[in-house]
């Protein structure tokens, strides 16, 4: 029978088919999570939904978090839920596993819940900084605008010259 292997979930989909492994939901990542893990992301999903208004959807692995742009995704693995802050700074924590620049004013940080009691200070304070972290960066104006440099800035570009190939 004609068909496709589809690239990104490997399912076989059969030529005419419709087929969109991309569309899921917040249920179906955490459909079968054991029951301490269920509980922590209940209680962190509660949480974050008590700071105010916001989007929450689940977009492939991950269950994100937006205001103007995400400012925290879940992504539910089988023995923890792996929950990526993004922080206008470094925090050096143990419950921090990784910290990697994300753009020129945010890092975000990797962190490993497994458990409903982890999902309490000083967690919950960084939850609300990532949130609160847009309206930090337009008050202050951190934003970084591309400009030339002094040493370009009068200097007008040339465009590169074609290479040649060889046959």
């Amino acid at each position: 029978m004609a068909g496709r292997e589809c690239y990104h979930c490997r399912q076989w989909i059969d030529e005419g088919e419709a087929h969109d492994c991309w569309t899921t939901t917040e249920a179906a990542l955490t459909q079968d999570l054991p029951e301490d893990l269920l509980e922590a992301w209940q209680r962190l999903r509660e949480t974050a939904a008590s700071f105010g208004d916001q989007r929450i959807y689940a977009s492939h692995k991950s269950i994100m978090f937006s205001r103007r742009s995400c400012y925290c995704f879940v992504r539910p693995k089988k023995s923890f839920l792996e929950v990526c802050l993004f922080l206008g700074r470094t925090v050096k924590a143990p419950q921090v596993r990784r910290v990697d620049a994300a753009s020129k004013s945010k890092r975000v940080h990797v962190f490993r819940i497994s458990h409903r009691d982890e999902v309490e200070a000083p967690f919950t304070d960084w939850l609300r900084e990532a949130y609160e972290l847009p309206d930090v960066l337009a008050r202050t104006g951190s934003t970084p605008k591309a400009r030339p440099s002094p040493a370009t800035a009068g200097r007008r570009l040339r465009p590169r010259p074609k290479s040649r190939r060889s046959p």
